[in-house]
């Protein structure tokens, strides 16, 4: 193993390259409240940070899971804690493995072009004098992180407790960029909800996606710090501050259950608009067959009244010679009366059923 860390880490650099060019691996050692420059191997640095009464910081970054699983091993830690490192979580996660504490973190930024929120992930193994981080991503930048701990002697004081708090703050704040960004298109999908925007409601479905994502990394948030509190109830300071962190992410996690309410919301009065355009369309339709069917009873109607005319004189027309009315002087008045009749009998049932 010596020889395989000496492979690996040459010269006195606080931050190592290796393998595909990708891999980083940084080792931080903090005693009496500063940083110690050194060079030194994972196991080394654990070494000579317990040694002096201090902890290490071991960042592995875009790593592998074999490299993960090696150095975990070799910096003795609970193996299942080593195990979960090994797999991606999809919720912020708190485990206490006998001595060893696993948690999971979920930072998150948001696409506002493409209306998607990303999730990266930050799993955190902490042991006695130790704490070890593992990101996947190189989007995860801890360089802020590790210049607020040495800026800070107070800080490194508490220890592992002052990583995981500041990393806590960053994922935190950086939350609010996010629902900042979601708060600002859930506003436009409110103003486009009345108008005849098709797009609309797959808006609104591709956004509730995203919010559900957000949901699972920020709603186990307040617990998982609350256990942090507990087992920090021997350091006031660190209680305080875990307990003030809890508040912020109640905060967060509080948003988002209310982006999920008034996304939801949202849906339900699009499909109400909806159906009441449906309704109207129906109600106009309704109104226009209406006035069709009042149409074709007059036009049925004046036809059956002209028909009783064309009925008396078709049968005139047919040239029987024994008509007996056709010698009669009173034949042609009859077939003009009868005429009259007829159209007029049908001209007052119309009018009395109200098809006229």
């Amino acid at each position: 193993m010596e020889k395989l860390w000496t492979r690996l880490w040459s010269g006195c650099e606080r931050t190592r390259r290796y393998s595909d060019g990708m891999t980083v691996v940084h080792t931080a050692v903090y005693v009496a409240e500063q940083p110690v420059e050194t060079g030194l191997d994972p196991v080394a640095a654990c070494r000579r940070a317990r040694d002096g009464g201090g902890f290490a910081w071991i960042a592995l970054v875009d790593a592998d899971d074999e490299l993960v699983g090696r150095t975990a091993s070799d910096l003795g830690l609970h193996p299942i804690a080593s195990r979960e490192s090994l797999r991606s979580h999809q919720r912020s996660l708190f485990e206490r493995y006998g001595d060893d504490v696993f948690v999971v973190l979920q930072p998150a930024r948001y696409d506002d072009a493409a209306e998607t929120v990303r999730c990266d992930e930050i799993d955190v193994l902490v042991s006695p004098g130790l704490i070890m981080t593992v990101t996947r991503s190189d989007r995860i930048d801890l360089a802020d992180v590790r210049e607020r701990v040495e800026a800070h002697p107070e800080l490194a004081r508490h220890g592992t407790t002052a990583v995981l708090w500041v990393l806590f703050e960053r994922v935190i704040s950086g939350y609010r960029a996010v629902l900042d960004g979601v708060e600002n298109d859930i506003d436009e999908i409110e103003d486009q909800l009345f108008g005849d925007d098709p797009g609309v409601p797959r808006r609104i479905f591709d956004l509730q996606r995203e919010v559900i994502d957000l949901a699972h990394a920020t709603t186990p948030l307040p617990d998982v710090l609350t256990r942090l509190g507990a087992a920090s109830e021997a350091d006031e300071d660190a209680a305080g501050v875990w307990e003030d962190a809890r508040g912020r992410a109640q905060y967060v996690a509080d948003r988002v259950q209310s982006m999920r309410h008034t996304l939801d919301n949202a849906l339900t009065i699009h499909a109400t608009l909806v159906n009441q355009r449906l309704d109207e369309k129906m109600a106009d339709l309704t109104v226009v067959q209406v006035r069709q069917n009042e149409q074709v009873k007059k036009i049925s109607s004046w036809a059956a009244i002209g028909f009783a005319p064309t009925f008396v004189a078709s049968l005139y027309g047919m040239n029987f010679r024994y008509m007996p009315e056709l010698d009669q002087p009173w034949g042609y008045p009859m077939a003009l009366g009868l005429m009259v009749l007829l159209s007029a009998g049908l001209y007052g049932i119309f009018r009395r059923n109200d098809w006229l």
